[in-house]
This record gives structure tokens, sequence and C-alpha cells, in this order.
């Protein structure tokens, strides 16, 4: 099948998808996509491509294939965001949509003590909040690190950063979590989010990330 016939394929899935999918905002009135269909119609367009290395058939079929694989992930994501969202309103976590990725981001005031790795009591109900959402949605990897700012010798601040994404991770097992679903990582000041010249910014710059991504089958 010539290359042009496999985009004009995939070209009409995506369309359809995308008409087929368009909602307004309640508040703007504006049109938009949910995460869905556009996951599903860049899998139908890749995978419709790839499939133009075998006959007709197998690329319509692969770009079906892949779009459904695609709006399905978009959707298991969706849904679990919207969980999150709900049971993580006013905790003072963050919940941040990043593709087919949904990134929490817990600061270290609320999470733990200064120079400590154990989780504040008054975090508990939080996290419990956490598993809650991730034993209903169980087809996912969670990762969780640990930042710190920039104060302080470079491999003090990576020990305590591995420490306190252990101390979540451990939380989240004793939870009912898998751990093979389970990654920590210690990232020490790598990757700040504000300045470290202020106080506020080294605020924010200690925390702990939970960083949850789907198992794609």
């Amino acid at each position: 099948m010539k290359l042009s016939k496999v985009k004009a394929v995939s070209s009409l899935i995506v369309g359809t998808m995308l008409l087929s999918a368009c909602v307004s905002d309640p508040y703007t009135r504006e049109e938009k996509t949910s995460n869905a269909v556009k996951y599903g119609a860049i899998g139908a367009a890749i995978c419709g491509i790839i499939g133009s290395r075998d006959s007709s058939k197998h690329a319509r079929n692969a770009a079906l294939g892949c779009g459904v694989i695609g709006a399905s992930i978009g959707a298991y994501m969706d849904s679990q965001e919207s969980k999150l969202r709900e049971s993580l309103e006013r905790t003072g976590v963050s919940v941040k949509r990043e593709g087919d990725q949904i990134r929490l981001i817990m600061p270290g005031n609320i999470t733990f003590a200064t120079n400590k790795s154990d989780i504040k009591p008054d975090f508990h109900p939080v996290l419990d909040s956490v598993v809650t959402v991730l034993r209903e949605y169980d087809k996912t990897i969670v990762e969780v690190q640990g930042f710190t700012d920039s104060t302080g010798g470079y491999q003090y601040n990576m020990k305590l950063s591995e420490a306190r994404a252990r101390q979540v991770a451990g939380y989240l097992q004793e939870g009912s979590i898998l751990a093979q679903r389970l990654v920590t990582v210690g990232k020490g000041p790598e990757n700040p989010i504000a300045s470290n010249s202020t106080p506020q910014g080294r605020s924010q710059n200690r925390r702990v990330e939970i960083k949850i991504r789907a198992i794609e089958q």
C-alpha cells in the first residue's frame, strides 16, 4: 500500500475521532478535545504509517487498533486524574497532567520536618487518599521522586531525597500498593522548580513528586 493511501486512511480515522469528541467547556463555551481522543488520534496516525509496510488491510487495522489503544489509555488516565483532583483538593498537593502521565507535587513543608525523612502524621490522610485511587487504578507504574533545595552538601541532599522517596513508597506499599508497581528515585537538588536564592523558592524545591503512568499492554 502506498504511503499516500496510508496517510489518507489514518487521516480519515483521526478526523472522525476528533470530530466526534469535541465538547464545549461549560465555563468558556469553547470547544475542546478530550485527552483520550487526542492520544487515540495520535496513535492511529503513527500506527497507520507503520502499517504501510504491509498490506492495505494491515495498515487500516494498525491505525484502528492503535487508535483504540491510545484512546483507552487516555480515558483511563483521564478518569484517574479526575479522582485524584477530587481527593486532593485543598490538601496542598498539586496535580499536573503531562501527556498520558500524572504528576503529584507534594511540598516538603507538608510532608516532612526540616532535615527529616519521617512523614509528618498530619500528611498520612493525604497519602491515604492517594492510596485509595492507586488501588482502584492498578494498571499503572508509580515512581516516587525525592528532591531537596541546594543548601547543604550534595551527597547529604542526595541521601535525604532518597530516604524521603523510600518513606513515601513504603507508606504506599503498606496501603497494599504492590511493590512491583513502585519505583523510588532520589534527585537531591536536581530539577528545581523555583529559585534557590530565596526562602520561598527553596521551600518549593524541597518536595516529593509521584509520577503515575499507565502500563501499556
